[in-house]
């Protein structure tokens, strides 16, 4: 489940909740667990690092919340959540804390344990505590996934504030960020770039999101792009860490029930790391890390001998011409575990074109990146769709704006059934395809004509 990422020690701490998803086996209740990385690519597991509690005791599930280092020691403030106090009439979530020295052994204080102010919040709804030292006010500020008790209901959700100096004894204040638009602000996350401070928080009010707003004070006010998302449907809980040059994202792939693309989504999955970045305006992009693009070094020959349609393929580029008609070529076998990626060009007018993958031999059944020009926007697809009465729907896009002319970069990652899509060096697009496991890769274009360069098939 959710990620929490710290760094410490020249690599990554990754804290996460440990869902076994058999509570016949492993009995009820999420612990936190840690794996540590400095390239996205190779990972230690150190194991539980803090334990559930009992089902009497507030903590039964360690949830979401953050570490920092202070006073010469790690301390994480984590979410206690115990869905059974809500019969007894106690609150089911909880504030927590536990300290360490060597960030192995955590000792806990239940006795710090503190709830929602019960003047103007839901009792239930106080969780993803996130800790940072404000230098502006010289106390420690604490963001937190909360609930007015008064409001329409899916717009109560807001951003919370609390403040201390000793780490200990905590006060709410007014709202850190309260647009009146979502459900709840799960996972808050606070940095900054510059002029600029960045929130972060993910909803599942609206498109379920990993979303952000950003201003040049912490007393706001708070303005959210136009793209104000990371990621689409399929990457949630993200939440950011810096190694004091660049910054990345953490947040999962869901996996889907029955490991069907018909399947619902689930809570929790793969972990995914973006690399965040500031563009010239302020806004943020996301792009695919160095060390995992550089990871991908083993390249294939590509050739393209197959296909359908109007294709050719000479001096490294391939130029598909679909006008009025539509057009793939096929370079083969699609590696389990590779990155495929290219630069197209395409003329004024065309439909649309981009990546197909685990495709069958004669073309009707394939996964699609497919990029639509006209509609501004890249989506993940495939056919035959089998979703009864909503097979027309697509289930996961993105904003991708282009004018007659442009570029478009793609890189694509593919592990077995789940994957990424970055376009640009500034849209990313996770995804999941369960139910055609292998086939060939290879490129089209639909009404239209539009050539591909830059062509690389790499695994690792």
């Amino acid at each position: 489940m959710d990620f929490i990422p710290f760094y410490a020690n020249g690599e990554f701490q990754l804290f996460y909740l440990h869902d076994w998803r058999d509570p016949q086996r492993h009995g009820e209740g999420t612990p936190w667990y840690r794996i540590s990385t400095n390239d996205f690519v190779h990972f230690k597991e150190h194991g539980e690092m803090l334990k559930r509690g009992s089902k009497t005791e507030q903590d039964l599930m360690v949830w979401t919340g953050s570490v920092i280092q202070a006073k010469n020691e790690f301390h994480i403030f984590y979410t206690g959540y115990n869905p059974s106090f809500k019969q007894l009439g106690k609150p089911a979530q909880g504030i927590m804390h536990a300290v360490s020295q060597d960030m192995v052994n955590w000792t806990k204080f239940p006795e710090q344990t503190f709830f929602a102010p019960s003047d103007k919040y839901e009792k239930h709804d106080w969780r993803d505590p996130f800790v940072f030292w404000n230098s502006d006010t010289n106390e420690y500020n604490m963001l937190l996934a909360a609930r007015y008790k008064k409001g329409i209901p899916r717009r109560r959700g807001l951003t919370a504030l609390c403040s201390s100096k000793d780490l200990i004894n905590w006060k709410a204040q007014d709202a850190f960020y309260s647009p009146d638009r979502y459900y709840t602000h799960e996972c808050p996350d606070l940095f900054k770039i510059g002029d600029w401070w960045y929130l972060v928080f993910s909803e599942f009010t609206d498109k379920m999101r990993t979303r952000y707003c950003m201003s040049r004070s912490l007393k706001g006010p708070w303005r959210s792009p136009e793209r104000d998302d990371f990621d689409g449907h399929a990457f949630y809980a993200a939440k950011s860490a810096s190694d004091g040059k660049s910054r990345f994202l953490f947040g999962w792939n869901p996996t889907r029930g029955n490991a069907s693309d018909n399947g619902d989504w689930g809570w929790g999955g793969n972990l995914v790391v973006h690399e965040l970045y500031q563009q010239k305006n302020g806004e943020l992009g996301v792009k695919i890390p160095s060390t995992v693009a550089a990871a991908f070094n083993k390249t294939s020959p590509v050739s393209f001998g197959s296909g359908t349609g109007k294709f050719s393929y000479n001096n490294g580029i391939l130029v598909l011409d679909a006008r009025e008609t539509f057009a793939a070529a096929v370079a083969g076998t699609q590696p389990d575990l590779c990155s495929i990626s290219a630069t197209v060009k395409f003329k004024k007018g065309v439909r649309e074109f981009g990546l197909m993958f685990h495709t069958s031999e004669d073309l009707e059944k394939s996964y699609y990146i497919r990029i639509e020009p006209a509609n501004s926007r890249v989506v993940f697809d495939k056919w035959p769709r089998e979703r009864r009465e909503v097979f027309q729907m697509v289930e996961l896009e993105r904003p991708l704006k282009l004018a007659d002319g442009d570029n478009v970069k793609m890189t694509v990652i593919i592990d077995g059934n789940k994957g990424v899509a970055y376009l640009n060096d500034v849209i990313a697009m996770n995804f999941r395809a369960y139910d055609l496991p292998a086939g060939n890769w290879g490129f089209f274009t639909c009404d239209g004509e539009s050539s591909f360069s830059n062509i690389a098939m790499k695994t690792l």
